[in-house]
């Protein structure tokens, strides 16, 4: 049966991902990337500007329906780096081989400008229910494509998406997460699978249960300290190994396109896997394009949407550019993707052979903080979606389900648990893109709005439009 369900599983994503998705995604960040004008590059100064450059300030005035924009960031980031940073970049580089990792930067750069536009969509059709923001694709689906496509399309493309990405992340995404924290803590530290499934359970329905405003407090302090440990570590490794890094760079670059000429033929990896692998495993780290991330964007308070389009691609920037080169380069210093073993083991053994028999205590810890900040930020994401769905009822259902998924994808199968992901990802994609690019014009004329008003030397401010909610939640 579960054979016959990997087969299953792995003949949809071979359609999804190897002659569907790597190329919508690519194409649609190419799109625009040069639509509007490589904001991810024209403004990438200003998007840390915006986001750190009042960290330290007042916020007494902070919108009380909303969270501070870096609040807004801090729970995006936390969705973001989780697994796919560790065991998706073991995975990327194992399957796809070290020029996936070429791909994934890649994707990235380009993914900046598509979760840049999905932050201003957020942004300018968020709803406010119970005296709170809430938003993301299926509020920008319905308010935006319903006077393009009609009221019955937009709703099933907004439908489709929110049950995509319940099941997505709010099931199948945390009880990868909750495999990875399990696999990596069993190893580290003897500790039974169930164990730290029924802890990491427990641990998670004490924030949950605190909503958005918990989540976003807890991600605001784990998320930095994380971040800033894991990159250390990684210097570490960097200036243990520096001799290398000369030739494992110009091997990623060689691998991207000639995988054959490093690791030969034998390998079976070609240009087709690095691709494949290298964006997928960007994705699923990073979310650019999946439509996860809008959920935390819309409860910003900023004063023009644009502004959190900035903060949406330095998340990005932080995400992939950062920590999963930082996992890149440790794996590949320590030859650990030779090992033969799978997924965040790959990362654990980088770990040890840099660090000795604390390296995989190191790295568990790193994991489990990682894995379950995602956790709780992918939960706020289904729940806005169940809101979406059914106004606001049956979000003690969903909690309990979400914990059950947390204790059960301790005990499942690494490499089914990622194949369910990466379909119920490319399943989340979908809509998501076609709504990006039908409302292509509206993405624009709220950028030139905030250009205009940046020429001008204005101060900056934007006419938003709150559609109906009636959330009974």
């Amino acid at each position: 049966m579960e054979a016959t369900l990997s087969q299953l599983v792995g003949s949809v994503n071979t359609v999804l991902w190897d002659y569907l998705l790597i190329y919508a995604l690519i194409g649609i960040g190419l799109f625009f990337t040069l639509y509007l004008g490589a904001p991810q590059i024209t403004k990438l100064g200003t998007g840390f500007k915006s986001v750190f450059g009042g960290l330290f300030g007042k916020s007494g005035d902070k919108d009380h329906k909303s969270l501070s924009q870096f609040q807004a960031l801090a729970v995006a980031v936390s969705a973001q780096i989780g697994t796919g940073n560790v065991a998706g970049v073991a995975t990327a580089i194992t399957a796809g081989g070290p020029g996936a990792i070429f791909w994934m930067w890649l994707s990235a750069v380009l993914g900046m400008s598509t979760i840049f536009s999905e932050a201003v969509l957020a942004q300018k059709y968020r709803v406010v229910s119970h005296g709170k923001y809430i938003g993301g694709p299926a509020f920008y689906i319905t308010h935006g494509l319903t006077p393009k496509i009609g009221r019955t399309p937009a709703r099933f493309l907004s439908g489709f998406f929110s049950i995509a990405i319940i099941v997505a992340l709010g099931f199948i995404g945390n009880a990868t997460q909750a495999n990875s924290i399990a696999s990596a803590v069993t190893i580290a530290f003897d500790v039974p699978a169930l164990v730290v499934g029924i802890g990491l359970a427990v641990l998670a329905g004490l924030i949950i249960v605190g909503g958005v405003d918990r989540i976003a407090n807890v991600a605001q302090f784990v998320v930095p300290f994380m971040a800033v440990i894991y990159i250390i570590c990684a210097v570490v490794i960097l200036f243990q190994f520096s001799d290398h890094i000369g030739p494992m760079i110009n091997h990623i670059f060689v691998a991207a396109f000639n995988p054959e000429a490093v690791m030969g033929g034998a390998a079976g990896i070609g240009m087709r896997e690095a691709v494949r692998y290298g964006v997928a495993r960007g994705l699923f780290s990073n979310e650019a394009g999946m439509g996860s991330t809008p959920h935390a964007h819309a409860t910003a308070d900023v004063k023009h949407p644009v502004q959190q389009g900035l903060a949406a691609f330095i998340g990005v920037f932080i995400d992939t550019i950062l920590v999963c080169t930082a996992t890149a380069l440790i794996i590949l210093l320590t030859d650990a993707n030779l090992s033969g073993l799978k997924g965040a083991a790959v990362t654990q053994q980088a770990f040890t052979t840099a660090f000795g028999g604390i390296g995989s205590k190191l790295l568990a810890v790193c994991l489990t903080f990682f894995a379950f900040t995602t956790i709780i930020g992918w939960y706020y994401f289904g729940e806005s979606n169940i809101r979406f769905l059914f106004r606001g009822r049956h979000l003690g259902i969903y909690r309990t389900l979400v914990l059950c998924a947390i204790v059960l994808g301790t005990l499942g199968k690494v490499d089914l648990v990622w194949s369910l992901s990466d379909m119920f990802n490319g399943f989340m994609v979908i809509p998501n893109l076609i709504a990006l690019f039908l409302l292509r014009k509206e993405i624009r004329a709220v950028y030139d709005d905030y250009l205009a008003q940046t020429k001008a030397g204005k101060e900056l401010s934007y006419q938003y439009e709150f559609h109906e909610f009636h959330d009974k939640g």
